[in-house]
């Protein structure tokens, strides 16, 4: 009998209150290695309370937090080595220099040595020996992301982890974490830049007014999205059987083309097309916002409410 792996991640009926503050409530969370798992939802909904939760800065008022298959609260300071973390809201020592600072953080992570350190920072074209003060703002987020992926952490946790950098840099930390991911460990992903999740992440989860609304693969949400469809059809006859379609409504458009929203699959449309006369036919594939705005008009019950503000796949 084969032994499974223990998750990464595994967090099971957490909630989390505050007193006149919304926290999160009943949350199962499970996110296995090698994926690039995704976690959005509107400021306030609880994301900043489940990093916290997952990093043992606070603790649940109730439900099981597991990483790497062992105990948060009895195994904090061995799971916390395992870790790299990123937060959102960086703060750094302004007196020492890049170099002095990943030093630091080396030693009280018992590694790794500067030559591993130094392959992130010239990734990163990071000026290391400069005070940390003279850095601008994005030369500082290159510093806090050196610190959470040196070392080869097992479970990366990145808040915001593009915030402040040029396009290139960006593309950079994208092709890090899909390697991180690649090589057997996990990233946990934060992100308010819909297009670098969709860019990036293997699965996703929506946290709405602290409630799990959907946990689900990034395929899968692409498949059950809405797509744009752009007609046009010689001699303007558009045929009556696109009216009675499910799934498909009709958008303001010219009288020779006919623009419609397909929520859905695309193949009753198709069928209906295949027998018309189509002069030219445009498809657009759905982002991950247009995916993000549809589950945030589609589940706004409130925590506790059986009517759907819950998906888990």
């Amino acid at each position: 009998m084969i032994a499974s792996v223990p998750l990464p991640i595994d967090l099971q009926d957490v909630t989390k209150r505050y007193r006149g503050a919304r926290g999160v409530e009943h949350v199962d969370l499970e996110v296995p290695s090698g994926r690039v798992f995704a976690f959005l939802g509107p400021n306030g909904a609880g994301k900043t309370t489940t990093i916290r939760i997952l990093l043992d800065l606070i603790r649940p008022d109730s439900g099981a937090v597991r990483l790497f298959g062992q105990d948060l609260r009895s195994h904090s300071v061995e799971i916390r080595r395992r870790i790299g973390y990123l937060p959102g809201d960086l703060s750094l020592y302004e007196n020492l220099t890049a170099r002095e600072l990943l030093t630091h953080f080396a030693h009280l992570r018992r590694g790794p040595p500067w030559s591993s350190i130094e392959e992130l920072t010239a990734r990163f074209d990071l000026q290391v020996d400069r005070p940390i003060r003279t850095l601008s703002k994005g030369n500082r987020q290159k510093v806090g992301l050196v610190q959470a992926l040196m070392g080869r952490p097992e479970l990366v946790i990145l808040d915001e982890p593009t915030s402040g950098l040029d396009p290139l840099v960006q593309a950079e930390v994208h092709q890090l974490v899909r390697d991180v991911a690649r090589d057997g460990r996990t990233v946990f992903l934060s992100s308010h830049v819909l297009s670098e999740v969709g860019e990036v992440a293997d699965q996703v989860g929506i946290i709405r007014d602290g409630v799990m609304v959907a946990v689900e693969e990034v395929a899968a949400l692409r498949r059950r999205a809405v797509h744009y469809v752009d007609v046009r059809f010689g001699g303007g006859v558009v045929p009556e059987a696109l009216t009675t379609l499910d799934g498909v409504a009709r958008r303001p458009s010219a009288a020779s083309e006919v623009r419609l929203v397909v929520t859905g699959p695309l193949h009753p449309l198709l069928a209906v097309l295949s027998g018309a006369e189509v002069e030219d036919l445009t498809i657009r594939e759905p982002d991950l916002e247009d995916i993000f705005f549809t589950f945030m008009s589609n589940n706004r019950g409130s925590p506790g409410d059986e009517t759907g503000t819950r998906v888990v796949a």
